[in-house]
């Protein structure tokens, strides 16, 4: 539901714009992707290529938006795997529900008919044929930094190494003003990159690759980057203090990828976050939300040296928008410990996380390896936001399946063994137990959540 908060701040922002922008876009945006864009020919056939874009798309999790989920968009259909790339994932968004495009190579319904710049402009700028804007649900801000060697890769690949598939994606429907897609011009005046990843000099190969791959390709900051009342990112790089400190999507909190040492990965090494990023845990995490398809379809492929660049890099983000404490040798930590492993704890919502969450969780917190998390100082029951831990608990949820990692548990729903007061009280629990300091969850946090999500 859009507020109408949002949508004054919306049309203020192109009102804002319009002036300088249509001086300026008419003549310089047909050419922009043709400024940017190597004129060094290269052969869209070179099966080496296509196989290094076939990477890249994986990367770039380009199957995780642009594929639907089984039972088609609607969900109703026979429950079988949809064809690759054909588009109609839904998509929640302040603004209403977005369907992913069909980006197969078919020449009706697809790109099959895009020349490289064509297909150029439409990944660095959002802009499609027929100057068709597309919204920013597709994370060109991010894919603007891709290299012109990893563009043809892609383009090579999309055009000679993806079935075209003969199905048209469902439209997208916006309600007024945020159908009319011209005013798009103007947000990605106001806030879209447009120059290529730079190397850092004074950084090492490894940064460099960890920063290119984090910003471009694999647009980490469309999730976890805090975004402004017109849905734009709070930065698209280590210069903003915002970057990756967290960002709320379809009612799921992205946690924070700074090195805050309480909801941040400041307490976490390079290894754990890669082999969080390969199977979907480390360091006694496990991922959850959408995060657990970006394992599946794409962390899980891309090389080692790959993901401890991307860990490198993140590791290299100082602090930022702290929040949460964790210490599991304080006294209340310990003594919390011995309570709940002797069984005498009177705290609220103790005896819920006795009964329901122990077996799992154990009594001091610490999860099972390879199996279920930590809650002791997990990043995600300390964050700020606790949007996450009150839909886990509403509908359950299951680790990535993956071809190397450990057997994929799943968590209950527990929306009908627990009460929205209940919910609350075990969940602040959690937050404050083991050595955990973080703010309380009401009975109205949760049922805002539940409102939200519908259940």
């Amino acid at each position: 539901m859009v507020t109408a908060m949002t949508k004054r701040l919306f049309i203020a922002l192109a009102m804002l714009t319009i002036v300088g922008a249509a001086l300026y876009w008419p003549v310089v945006a047909p050419y922009r992707a043709l400024a940017q864009t190597s004129n060094r020919s290269f052969d869209t056939n070179d099966p080496k290529l296509i196989a290094k874009g076939e990477y890249l798309a994986k990367t770039a999790d380009c199957a995780g938006c642009h594929t639907a989920p089984p039972g088609g968009p609607s969900g109703k259909e026979p429950l079988h795997p949809s064809a690759p790339f054909a588009g109609g994932l839904p998509m929640g968004s302040p603004f209403g529900t977005i369907f992913s495009s069909n980006i197969t190579p078919d020449p009706a319904v697809g790109i099959g008919r895009y020349s490289y710049v064509d297909f150029v402009r439409a990944v660095r700028e959002g802009v499609a044929p027929g100057n068709k804007r597309l919204y920013p649900a597709m994370p060109y801000p991010s894919f603007a930094k891709i290299s012109d060697d990893d563009m043809h890769a892609l383009y090579a690949y999309f055009m000679h190494g993806v079935a075209p598939v003969a199905k048209p994606a469902p439209r997208t429907k916006l309600p007024f003003p945020f159908n009319q897609r011209w005013a798009l011009m103007f947000w990605s005046f106001a806030f879209a990159p447009n120059d290529v990843f730079v190397p850092q000099s004074s950084r090492s190969a490894q940064w460099n690759r960890g920063a290119y791959l984090v910003q471009s390709l694999g647009h980490c900051g469309a999730c976890h980057t805090p975004r402004g009342p017109a849905y734009e990112e709070r930065g698209y790089d280590e210069q903003s203090r915002r970057y990756l400190t967290g960002g709320t999507n379809d009612h799921w909190f992205a946690p924070n990828l700074t090195g805050d040492k309480g909801s941040g990965l400041g307490r976490f090494s390079e290894q754990d976050i890669a082999a969080f990023l390969r199977h979907g845990q480390g360091g006694g995490l496990v991922t959850f939300g959408s995060m657990v398809q970006v394992v599946e379809d794409s962390t899980q492929y891309m090389t080692d040296d790959d993901l401890l660049a991307i860990a490198h890099y993140l590791k290299s983000l100082p602090a930022h928008e702290p929040s949460g404490h964790f210490d599991n040798q304080s006294r209340a930590a310990l003594r919390t410990v011995r309570a709940m492993q002797t069984g005498d704890v009177e705290l609220p919502g103790a005896g819920i996380y006795q009964s329901f969450c122990a077996r799992c969780h154990k009594a001091d917190g610490m999860g099972e390896p390879l199996e279920y998390p930590r809650l002791a100082g997990n990043p995600a029951v300390l964050s700020p936001h606790t949007d996450s831990l009150v839909r886990l608990l509403v509908e359950g949820g299951e680790a990535p399946h993956t071809v190397a990692g450990p057997v994929p548990k799943k968590m209950p729903s527990f929306a009908g063994k627990l009460t929205d007061t209940e919910m609350a009280r075990v969940l602040t629990f959690v937050r404050n137990t083991w050595g955990n300091d973080a703010a309380p969850v009401t009975t109205r946090d949760v049922q805002s959540v539940r409102g939200s999500i519908g259940k």
